[in-house]
């Protein structure tokens, strides 16, 4: 426990810190944000704003698991998400470093970004099942018996990428997409630690769970520090936001959010406790089908926090009531994961 509360405060004063550093120097780079033309016209005064701040981020992320280190021995777990923070988080960079340059709202090619996160989920889901005691089983609060074989890199595949895509759609409004992030990673340190409390190497009960001692404690740590750098960047990331996480941010959170479930186990819980970022995202499949085949639009604007906007609510309105959703969606989540621990005759 003194591990991860360590990692989660050097982690949060890191970013804290060193955000302001950041704005500074991304200031005098000229690293501004592009808005999109065709967003609401609230959004144009934020053109210039300094973005690619999950850049502190993740350093701040690094910095929380490497002072923790001591607390626990690194392991293929920690390896794995560690290997889907760094990968995507580059190709959030490359994305947002490339908008920077051109001077629009458009960076890496859709092709260019599904190959980038291809190639990350292939390099994760390999060091999973070589270098953990997870399995290429489907899980949803836990293992489900129903094992996918090879299917499981293209599973892994679809989670990574529907997950920092959807953490990316959501990063629209001031602090938003990192608060939000901030729940559901609360959410896998606590049920990483759970599954560390509860091991089978250390009680016998039919609830108890396989990852292992250090595994979970490893997995609790790497959560802890995405979620004290996420809150420390949120100081400055809130309304009105000075810095923007960019892709660089959203495209590591979302992609660790997916990669913490596959480590715990709980692929298809991951659905519940990102009730959010799946409401926003299914705002726009549906806005696009509804377009394509009807010629018309649903919402006024898509992803659905813009069409919140453009019916009059106020920014920070939308911004706090949609984290009210994350956190009852996060709540659901823990209640299911410990509804599960219950019925197999845990004892909290």
């Amino acid at each position: 426990m003194t591990g991860i509360l360590f990692a989660a405060a050097v982690a949060l004063l890191f970013t804290l810190l060193g955000t302001p550093v950041a704005i500074r120097l991304f200031r005098v780079w000229g690293w501004g944000q592009r808005i999109r033309e065709d967003g609401p016209h609230t959004h144009l005064e934020k053109m210039g704003t300094p973005t690619m701040g999950g850049v502190v981020v993740l350093a701040g992320l690094f910095a929380g698991y490497a002072a923790a280190r001591g607390f626990s021995k690194v392991t293929g777990a920690g390896i794995a998400l560690l290997v889907v923070v760094l990968g995507l988080g580059l190709l959030g960079f490359l994305d947002d470093l490339l908008k920077v340059r051109r001077q629009r709202s458009l960076g890496l090619s859709k092709t260019a970004k599904v190959i980038g996160q291809a190639i990350v989920a292939v390099v994760f889901a390999y060091l999973v099942l070589h270098h953990t005691s997870i399995t290429s089983e489907l899980s949803f609060v836990r293992d489900t018996g129903l094992h996918l074989g090879l299917f499981f890199f293209v599973w892994v595949f679809i989670m990574l990428a529907a997950s920092s895509n959807a953490v990316n759609l959501t990063d629209g409004l001031d602090g938003l997409a990192s608060g939000s992030s901030i729940l559901v990673l609360a959410a896998y340190v606590i049920i990483a630690f759970w599954e560390f409390r509860h091991s089978c190497q250390l009680v016998d009960i039919p609830a108890c769970y396989q990852q292992g001692i250090t595994p979970s404690l490893d997995t609790a740590i790497v959560a802890s520090s995405a979620m004290g750098a996420a809150a420390g960047f949120l100081w400055w990331n809130a309304a009105p936001a000075r810095i923007f996480m960019g892709d660089t941010g959203a495209l590591a959170l979302g992609g660790l959010m997916a990669a913490l479930a596959v480590t715990t186990s709980t692929q298809l819980l991951l659905i519940v406790l990102g009730g959010l970022f799946v409401f926003e995202t299914t705002s726009v499949i549906l806005q696009v089908a509804s377009f394509r085949l009807f010629h018309r639009r649903i919402f006024r604007m898509a992803p659905i926090h813009h069409h919140f906007e453009l019916l009059g609510w106020p920014e920070f309105t939308v911004i706090v009531r949609f984290w009210i959703i994350a956190g009852m969606a996060v709540a659901l989540g823990l209640g299911l994961f410990y509804a599960d621990f219950i019925a197999r005759g845990g004892v909290g």
